[in-house]
């Protein structure tokens, strides 16, 4: 620590770091604009520029370190002069149009020129024209003259998102941001690029021109998209979410969110169901009050129980729901007389929860994700999955860490560089596990355990296992792709092995965001009960489908929606008409994430209650009250909640912290190599829930393009295809046909077909064999 004085404060600061670092944690303000604590220094701006004694001259607060003894005056003549000169400067071109500038109101440009800018220009000559850049669907850049050449923008795709998408060109008064000729701006977390913008060049375009900054009330909550639990901010009017920015919490997503996160609530008021909906004999709806459609439930369920059997009634939940709803709908399930309750859509294992001794997650806070030194991820499309915890690793590569990778498709992480990866069918994704584990014993001079004693390590395993032992914060990362395979309990049981064996910890990514709430609220099969895979693939006689679009959030794509066509009686609570109207005989309209309150548990156990941002859409309400009044009519005990913090209570109330447990019962493994073809399966950024599908902005992404068939050089050949044949694709349920494309990230043998489209649902299961000839 260095001792140094800031305007009369006698403070210390860490050696190496910058004054004006100094003069911000001493409450101490000075004005910046290029300047950002989470990004690297540039010193362009000059806005900075301060006083510092012995100096001949004024200095950048950002790029001066601290010394001892150090006298620095932020506010002297000298550093106010050398700021107003810089603030003229930087207004000589800046267009005078705060009055239709969407940044008004919030920009930092406008409250800096207040305090250090001059009553009128001296600059009487035209100022610069700089033409738009087509930056994609999501950044507008129709006013880049306003571009006061901070790089911030730069500095952020470059250094967070992991890609540099945009960059300066020319020179003085012509130098430009600017795209590479031709590309837009691709990134997950390219709407970071609008927040860290201080004047209006870079705005989203979602959002242009629907509202001014100071009309909108500004609500936190909590994003529901994946297993971070991003904390953002709604900013609504008239009750009506207009922009989605990120709250700031270093503890989960810093000062960031993914694009996910900021556009899905695009999608919020695009074919909402409004009124509850009745399904007549002859196939038609017509709209009805709540009792009308809470009575024909009931009286329904009761007349299958009579007939049939309690166990004939299945609850089918989805990660996106509250810990609140979830809890709501195992509640009744098991009230009504069945075990048949699950949220988890694309588990394929049945033996996965036999496996678990308690509830599945990340392992250590988020927060040390940027800690640690040697990981290896097992089974995840990374970046697609889980953005920001994919940045976190990004940073902490750039520190030294070494990360490594065993996956059935090679996607770029966009890291620095990669210890080491295994690219290999998803059935022997569990045998490459095991292939590590018995290559770090061998480098540990230890005896692999009897049931890999047969195994010789590949190279590539070597390499990974030379990374792993060389660091002492090791973690071992299941993702979402391992969690939903057919062999799940395998590479769970391999990959527990590999963590012992390191000494590291065990962890999974968890999908949705509110996987870990689930397993907390009880809402997954026990005593016999059914998976929601099962329940899919058999034919139950009543369903109750919460927040559920069937055909793309299941595992058995169309099949499962044929499965509930055919049920006596399906229940639909959902947001959207179009997720249910196919299949349901009631649709139930229920209120998003951003209409109830309820609390999401994140991957790291953490639990984050929210209220509602904005008003119901229509007659909609929240779930959590719908399945309490329907406890109350079915005349069951334990329905009596008023609050829906009253019902978080009685999940979370004793805790979570000691639910939390991945330690594997099941037994370590090799399985027998498949000669067949199998489906790598991934689940696009863009299309994992039905607000995001419904986001219009998000589907006009790259990332959001029509399926393909992705295949490996030497696949094709097998195959006797090439880049560009129409393809029929067939798998045990189905088939489709689809575009070939080279695709050298694949594994051999394999052929990646996303899943979430309407085009794929047809193949069902995510995992498999499939047979590919030309068309």
């Amino acid at each position: 620590m260095v001792e140094l004085t800031i305007d009369g404060i006698k403070l210390e600061a860490p050696e190496g770091s910058m004054v004006i670092q100094a003069a911000h944690s001493a409450g101490v303000y000075v004005p910046h604009f290029c300047y950002h604590k989470k990004l690297s220094i540039a010193a362009n701006c000059r806005m900075c520029l301060v006083d510092v004694e012995k100096a001949p001259k004024p200095l950048p607060a950002c790029a001066t370190p601290v010394t001892n003894g150090m006298v620095v005056h932020t506010r002297s003549e000298k550093a106010i002069a050398a700021q107003k000169d810089v603030m003229e400067f930087l207004l000589i071109n800046h267009p005078l149009d705060c009055p239709v500038c969407d940044q008004g109101g919030e920009c930092q440009l406008q409250d800096l020129a207040v305090g250090y800018g001059g009553s009128a220009s001296r600059y009487q000559e035209e100022k610069r024209v700089v033409a738009a850049k087509s930056m994609g669907p999501l950044i507008s850049t129709e006013a880049m003259q306003r571009c006061i050449h901070c790089t911030r923008c730069v500095r952020t795709g470059e250094e967070i998102a992991g890609i540099q998408e945009v960059g300066m060109v020319g020179r003085g008064e012509h130098a430009e941001i600017t795209t590479f000729v031709g590309r837009a701006v691709e990134s997950e977390l390219s709407g970071n690029m609008i927040d860290v913008c201080p004047v209006g060049a870079l705005l989203s375009k979602p959002f242009h021109f629907k509202a001014r900054s100071w009309e909108l009330a500004r609500r936190r909550t909590v994003s529901p998209h994946d297993s971070l639990g991003a904390n953002i901010i709604v900013h609504a009017k008239m009750d009506k979410v207009l922009r989605v920015v990120p709250f700031e919490n270093d503890e989960v997503n810093e000062c960031w969110i993914s694009d996910r996160d900021r556009f899905a609530y695009a999608g919020l008021y695009e074919d909402r169901l409004e009124h509850p909906m009745i399904r007549e004999n002859d196939g038609s709806w017509r709209e009805a009050s709540w009792n009308d459609a809470l009575q024909m439930i009931v009286h329904g369920v009761k007349a299958i129980q009579e007939k049939f059997g309690s166990d004939q009634i299945g609850a089918i939940g989805s990660p996106q729901s509250t810990t609140e709803e979830l809890a709501l709908l195992a509640r009744l399930t098991r009230a009504l007389g069945s075990e048949n309750v699950d949220f988890r859509l694309r588990q394929t294992d049945a033996r996965f929860d036999q496996a678990l001794e308690g509830t599945p997650w990340l392992g250590m806070p988020i927060a040390e994700l940027n800690h640690l030194d040697r990981v290896v991820v097992i089974g995840s499309f990374l970046r697609k999955d889980h953005p920001l915890m994919a940045q976190r690793l990004r940073q902490a590569v750039k520190k030294g860490a070494q990360v490594s990778f065993i996956d059935s498709a090679a996607d770029d992480p966009l890291f620095t560089h990669i210890a080491g990866r295994i690219t290999t069918a998803p059935s022997q994704i569990a045998n490459a596990v095991a292939q590590v584990a018995v290559a770090v014993a061998q480098a540990k001079n230890q005896t692999p355990i009897d049931e890999f004693a047969t195994l010789e390590p590949s190279e590539a395993a070597k390499q990974i296992a030379q990374s792993l032992v060389s660091g002492e914060r090791v973690a071992v990362f299941l993702g979402n792709m391992a969690v939903a395979s057919d062999q799940a309990s395998v590479i769970m049981a391999n990959a527990s092995v590999l963590a012992n064996t390191l000494g590291a910890t065990l962890g999974f990514l968890t999908a949705g965001g509110n996987t870990v709430g689930g397993y907390l609220a009880g809402a997954t099969p026990v005593n016999g009960g059914l998976t929601a895979e099962q329940m899919l693939a058999q034919s139950l006689h009543a369903y109750f489908v919460l927040n559920v679009e069937p055909e793309l959030d299941s595992d058995l794509g169309a099949r499962a929606v044929e499965t509930l066509k055919g049920a006596t009686l399906s229940v639909a609570l959902t947001p959207y008409r179009s997720a249910a109207e196919s299949w349901a005989d009631v649709m139930l309209p229920i209120a998003p994430f951003t209409e109830t309150s309820g609390t999401f548990v994140n991957a790291e156990g953490r639990a984050q209650s929210f209220k509602g941002v904005a008003a119901p859409v229509g007659n909609s309400r929240p779930a959590w009250k719908v399945l309490r009044v329907l406890g109350n009519l079915f005349e069951l005990d334990g329905f009596d909640e008023e609050t829906s913090e009253a019902v978080r209570d009685t999940v979370i109330s004793s805790g979570v912290a000691s639910r939390l447990c991945n330690d594997i019962k099941a037994k370590p493994a090799l399985l027998p190599e498949a000669n067949t073809i199998e489906r790598v399966t991934d689940v696009p950024i863009y299309r994992t829930d039905a607000m995001v599908r419904r986001s219009e902005p998000l589907q006009q992404t790259p990332a959001s393009a029509l399926p393909t068939a992705r295949i490996h050089a030497q696949t094709l050949e097998q195959l006797q295809l090439v880049d560009g044949d129409l393809v029929r694709v067939r798998s045990a349920q189905g088939e489709i046909t689809l575009v070939a494309q080279l695709d050298n990230t694949v594994a051999v043998n394999s052929v990646r077909i996303a899943a979430a489209f309407a085009e794929t649902a047809a193949l069902g299961s995510a995992f498999g064999q499939l047979t590919v000839e030309r068309v």
